[in-house]
């Protein structure tokens, strides 16, 4: 006995080798516009949609399926004698498989000149109505919305494992697809900041081994319109990478992209461990690897220039998981790429100055959206509060410890000289903790005469300011906010320190 399938795609990758294996195993194909067109092109004999309806297109296309001889005819509960009866009263013949796939909404709007009438021009009405009622009605309709399942589709049919467990398989996938769909319309057109119901689409990039440890799943998936700084630049040589090493990477790419100088970020677990400023990546990675020679090994490391075979050559010295930059020359990745396990990433960075508007952070039954911490504190900005004015080099060391330490999980305390790190503290559950660390870890490394102290927050006691002092710091840098600002104030005041306040706490939890 005929079947009969209804094909109507945009994405026309193996539509004629599914069709002619359709009519191999006898189904009557009905089809529309372009796909029919290519199919008759191909020499597949294909019935019209109109010849079906007895109606023409109209409205330039906007209406050719939305008929009751298509939906009745995929929406008939083919164990429902009443149904059955009922399309044959009409001469309507029922339809057993639909494949459709979306006008491309999603392609169109990436295209920077898209106007917004081009855009809705886009957005298809006949399609996600014909995949939902075949989805809906999946115990006697297959649903075919992604080209890759063609073949599983055929090898179904053709040893009849298309049974219920297949169809709702494929049927789950089709409300996937339409929900992402109308997600992507909904946020084009949405203008306000937090609308009243917020539908977000990912798409799956991979599978991973194992998540925070080897004993959890898991599997990255990126934004449908991931952001121009991607999370996930093109990997050319290495590893798979792994759950941490998504999230390391993520971190240290969105730092490097806030520098302007040749930069050098070495992460470690979602921490920078070492940055370097220089005038050569060569001189900013010496930098960045001298602020903590030991925890840098294993690190990720992202850098805001082109890898030369100098800093390969000094980087390929140690292990390190990940390299992240805009390109590499030939030399520095044949040098890197004797480690077959290094993973080396480019980046554009580009678009370092559109970064995502808001970020995402799940919690167990919800998800917070927030406004991405991109607030650059400028030195014109800062409030000098002591007696004492930062000399030119500390203005310049201020302003670079407060480009690492919004980068710092909280409370982040970070010690630093106006081209390097020297000790960084943090995620400790009080202030002085963060600065002992930080202190403590910068006491042994040269040009510690010239360090400044940065917080993420304000002082909340003096006994951080104190500390400091004790220790030869000579300029801090914080947001102030504090009741007690005054009694920090004067605890720099008594040893001599320079202390700015910007106005503007960087919290990173």
């Amino acid at each position: 006995m005929s079947r009969r399938a209804l094909l109507s795609v945009s994405d026309k990758s193996n539509l004629v080798d599914f069709a002619k294996q359709l009519k191999d195993l006898d189904f009557e194909i009905v089809s529309t516009g372009g796909t029919k067109k290519a199919l008759e092109d191909a020499g597949v004999e294909v019935t019209g949609v109109e010849e079906v309806t007895g109606f023409p297109e109209m409205l330039d296309g906007r209406v050719k399926t939305l008929h009751p001889k298509i939906h009745a005819g995929i929406l008939a509960k083919r164990d429902d004698p009443d149904h059955m009866k009922q399309l044959k009263d009409a001469g309507i013949t029922p339809i057993d498989l639909v494949a459709v796939n979306l006008y491309p909404f999603k392609q169109t709007i990436e295209k920077p000149e898209t106007t917004q009438a081009e855009a809705i021009e886009q957005i298809d009405i006949g399609g996600p109505s014909m995949l939902r009622a075949a989805a809906k009605n999946f115990a006697g309709v297959l649903t075919v919305v992604d080209p890759a399942d063609y073949q599983p589709v055929i090898n179904a049919l053709k040893d009849h494992s298309d049974d219920a467990d297949f169809r709702k398989h494929l049927a789950a996938k089709v409300f996937r697809h339409t929900a992402a769909y109308d997600a992507l319309i909904s946020n084009y057109l949405t203008d306000e900041e937090f609308p009243e119901k917020l539908t977000l689409t990912y798409e799956k990039q991979q599978s991973l081994r194992y998540g925070e440890n080897s004993h959890q799943k898991a599997a990255f998936y990126r934004k449908a319109l991931p952001s121009k700084l991607s999370i996930i630049p093109n990997q050319l040589h290495g590893k798979e990478l792994s759950h941490n090493n998504i999230k390391d990477a993520n971190a240290a790419l969105n730092m490097v992209a806030e520098f302007d100088q040749p930069t050098v970020i070495a992460m470690k677990h979602m921490n920078p461990c070492g940055v370097g400023v220089a005038d050569t990546i060569e001189k900013a990675w010496d930098e960045a690897y001298e602020s903590d020679p030991m925890s840098i090994f294993g690190g990720i490391i992202a850098v805001n220039r082109e890898i030369d075979a100098a800093t390969a050559e000094k980087m390929h010295k140690i292990f390190l998981e990940i390299v992240i930059a805009p390109s590499y020359t030939d030399e520095a990745f044949e040098i890197l790429a004797k480690k077959k396990n290094i993973r080396l990433l480019k980046a554009d960075l580009s678009h370092r100055d559109e970064p995502d508007r808001f970020e995402e952070i799940t919690v167990s039954g919800g998800m917070l959206i927030q406004e991405s911490d991109h607030e650059i504190d400028q030195i014109p900005d800062f409030k000098v509060v002591t007696k004492v004015q930062p000399t030119e080099q500390q203005l310049k060391a201020l302003q670079f410890g407060q480009h690492v330490v919004k980068h710092v999980k909280s409370n982040a305390v970070v010690v630093t000289t106006d081209t390097k790190t020297l000790g960084v503290g943090m995620g400790q559950p009080n202030r002085i903790d963060s600065a002992k660390i930080a202190i403590q870890k910068a006491m042994p490394k040269d040009g510690y005469e010239n360090a400044i102290m940065a917080s993420d927050a304000f002082f909340p006691m003096d006994d951080c300011v104190e500390y400091a002092a004790k220790h030869d710091i000579k300029a801090i840098i914080q947001p102030g906010g504090s009741i007690k600002d005054k009694d920090s104030i004067a605890m720099a005041d008594k040893f001599g320190i320079a202390m700015v306040m910007t106005g503007v706490r960087h919290f990173r939890h």
